[in-house]
């Protein structure tokens, strides 16, 4: 909880090789991972004999350790084999083409501990419906809650009266309902369930009391598969925010705001059964049939002039309202009215398999909201990332921390460049994929900074054995990075790019497509 604090006391002698005193918090840890994968490549070599485990850990701890015995036997006995059939994977995709029978199993993110879900390579079946969220994403989501609100009283002085948020299906299925949990909490409703199948069936109002602070009002952006795969979550959610609407209290947004924007479309002639529906939409997606967010195109194409046309797209792409009895019906006004209001922008993300950089779908849903939310309002919505890869202790980021936290990490390690090289022409297409992303998410968030622009064109670009490496491969991926860093600059994303730097990618661009047109004939 506290790495950079002094270890006060004497350092445990299965750490004393790793470990110097005086030392940090944070280098005990260092030295306890150190010494769990010590014990790992002894059990590795071996073979993960069960029977092996416990002279394993007394030869590295000196003495028997009955916890950490039953880790290694878990491991040993069920993690190993079912890794082992990674194999599975080719073989049973195989057998799926030639329509033939592949064995089923569940679905899940092993680095959150789901150890059920291998062997991979199954024919994956995903959740029941209506457990979700299940108690333990409760716990996830009211964590997630309390960190963001947390994260926003330390930046702003206080808490926030609207949260906009982004709530895909493939998350929720992975988390049985973190994000869904989030929501309720925010809002000050929690989940009932049916104690004997631990289904839930209802929700009920949190007490101000007991809550401790005031209601948040919540608007949510969902996806399309979202809405296919849980019609039952998205009526539980409206139904949270109209029960929210009705909890007593002088600290309600959620009451205020659906009275405040009812009166208004009455005024406007609109009937007061249907004002008062129109007022209470907090759900928004796609038209029903379609799906994403509509910005990838037109980020592909270069075909906008200013972030208002991303806006434009953003709203007419996704601002379908669904609720009880309310299945994707136009409401661009309504979603407008909400986020006209929202003080905050936020996206969490459950494991370390992927990020923010590594896919356009962050860009489309997180990236397109905090841009709507900034033309629509005026002004900047506060853009967070939540991280709950550890389901128990659950943070929450400013989005400009996270892209740091990532590019620094991933985008360029030097390690993962090299990593990604190993593929080839797959490997080439996956490094000018990055830039695409990088470049979408800055255009919508403006999440990059002048030097990451510039280390991108160095070590993708312009570093002779990269561009070297791109032109045997893949000069496509070399001449289509080039000119979307070259895009970047005359967009003003890269404000103050080197002359040099610039004249450097025009040659990469030009050799790329020199290349992939290949020698004249």
């Amino acid at each position: 909880a506290d790495p950079g604090a002094r270890f006060a006391g004497a350092v445990p002698a299965p750490l004393c090789g790793d470990v110097q005193m005086p030392c940090s918090h944070g280098r005990i840890v260092d030295g306890m991972e150190a010494l769990a994968q010590r014990l790992l490549r002894r059990c590795q070599a071996g073979g993960f004999d069960p029977g092996e485990v416990g002279a394993h850990v007394r030869a590295e701890l000196g003495e028997g350790a009955p916890e950490v015995e039953r880790a290694l036997g878990f491991a040993s006995e069920v993690l190993w084999p079912a890794v082992a059939r990674t194999g599975d994977e080719v073989r049973h995709l195989l057998r799926a083409l030639d329509g033939r029978y592949v064995p089923p199993g569940p679905s899940g993110a092993p680095t959150r501990g789901n150890a059920g879900v291998l062997p991979t390579g199954r024919n994956f079946y995903t959740v029941d419906i209506h457990s979700i969220p299940s108690s333990a994403a409760w716990e996830v989501g009211r964590r997630l809650a309390a960190a963001l609100l947390e994260r926003h009283v330390q930046d702003n002085g206080a808490y926030p009266e609207t949260v906009s948020m982004v709530i895909w299906g493939t998350s929720t299925m992975r988390t049985h309902g973190d994000d869904v949990a989030e929501a309720l909490a925010l809002l000050g409703v929690r989940p009932v369930w049916q104690p004997e199948s631990r289904r839930v069936v209802g929700v009920e109002v949190i007490p101000e009391t007991e809550l401790g602070r005031r209601r948040v009002d919540v608007n949510i952006r969902i996806s399309g598969f979202f809405r296919d795969a849980f019609p039952n979550l998205v009526a539980l959610l409206d139904r949270a925010v109209l029960l929210a609407s009705e909890a007593r209290g002088e600290r309600n947004p959620v009451a205020n705001h659906i009275e405040r924007d009812a009166a208004a479309l009455i005024a406007l002639g609109v009937s007061a059964a249907e004002a008062r529906r129109r007022a209470s939409y907090r759900i928004f997606g796609s038209k029903p049939g379609s799906y994403g967010a509509g910005l990838l195109p037109l980020i592909d194409a270069g075909n906008w002039k200013s972030a208002g046309d991303l806006v434009e797209v953003y709203l007419t792409w996704g601002s379908y309202a669904y609720g009880l009895a309310v299945n994707g019906v136009p409401a661009r006004e309504d979603y407008a009215r909400q986020l006209a209001r929202a003080e905050v922008a936020v996206q969490n993300q459950d494991n370390r398999e992927h990020d923010i950089f590594d896919s356009d779908d962050y860009f489309q849903y997180h990236g397109g909201l905090i841009a709507a939310i900034r033309e629509v309002a005026g002004r900047p919505p506060a853009a967070y990332f939540g991280d709950s890869a550890n389901p128990t202790a659950p943070k929450v980021r400013l989005l400009s921390e996270e892209a740091r936290r990532v590019f620094r990490s991933r985008v360029v390690n030097p390690k993962w460049i090299a990593s990604i090289q190993r593929h080839g022409y797959k490997g080439a297409f996956e490094l000018s994929a990055t830039v695409d992303y990088l470049f979408g998410y800055d255009a919508t968030a403006k999440v990059l900074d002048d030097w990451m622009y510039e280390e991108v064109a160095g070590k993708y670009v312009l570093d002779p054995a990269m561009r070297k490496f791109l032109k045997r491969v893949n000069p496509w991926a070399l001449k289509q990075m080039a000119e979307r860093l070259l895009e970047a600059s005359a967009r003003g994303l890269w404000e103050r790019p080197e002359p040099g730097i610039l004249e450097g990618l025009r040659d990469a661009a030009l050799e790329g497509e020199e290349a992939a047109e290949g020698p004249e004939s």
